[in-house]
């Protein structure tokens, strides 16, 4: 009986070493992040300045985001706008998938689950759950793709209950050195 327990242990062992690895692994895509970026953006809300800086917290458990978005006067904005949001990055261990759950200053949640990633990691997808704080059926995605070791592109897309994704803005940022 001794043996019989022994033996499960030991075989239960190497899945927990595995299933540890690919969760430690898993965020080498999210490595290539941490840090500081600036950068500039265009889209709906108009032409912006963004600062960015991405780095781990709680043990190293969650990658935490924090995002500053200056947008410049336009005819249908004179005031022009300031946009900020925060971040947390997390592996839900019980899907095997990465959550993006953002805070925004305007009073939106967006809680997003990894949709894809690129064969090569260079390019990846988040599509929202759950928005809160808008009307029902809004959709939101944050598309991310990495151009060179110190720039990436980020788009995010908005749709409407029943229509489909509409780019809201698109941001160019670099490391900042």
């Amino acid at each position: 009986m001794l043996i019989r327990k022994i033996l499960g242990v030991v075989l239960l062992l190497p899945s927990f070493v595995i299933a540890q690895t690919d969760q430690r692994d898993g965020w080498e895509p999210f490595k290539f992040f941490v840090g500081s970026w600036v950068g500039t953006g265009k889209g709906q809300p108009g032409v912006s300045k963004t600062e960015r800086e991405y780095r781990f917290v709680l043990n190293g458990r969650f990658l935490h985001i924090q995002n500053r978005s200056v947008y410049e006067p336009q005819a249908k904005n004179p005031k022009g706008e300031v946009h900020e949001d925060w971040g947390l990055l997390s592996f839900d261990k019980g899907r095997k998938q990465f959550v993006l759950r953002q805070f925004h200053a305007e009073g939106f949640v967006n809680q997003y689950v990894q949709s894809g990633i690129a064969p090569d990691g260079k390019s990846f997808a988040f599509t929202t759950e759950q928005i809160e704080n808008i009307p029902a059926g809004w959709r939101a995605r944050e598309t991310y793709r990495i151009v060179s070791p110190d720039e990436f592109v980020e788009v995010f897309e908005l749709a409407e209950a029943g229509k489909g994704f509409e780019i809201y803005t698109e941001n160019r940022y670099r490391r900042r050195k």
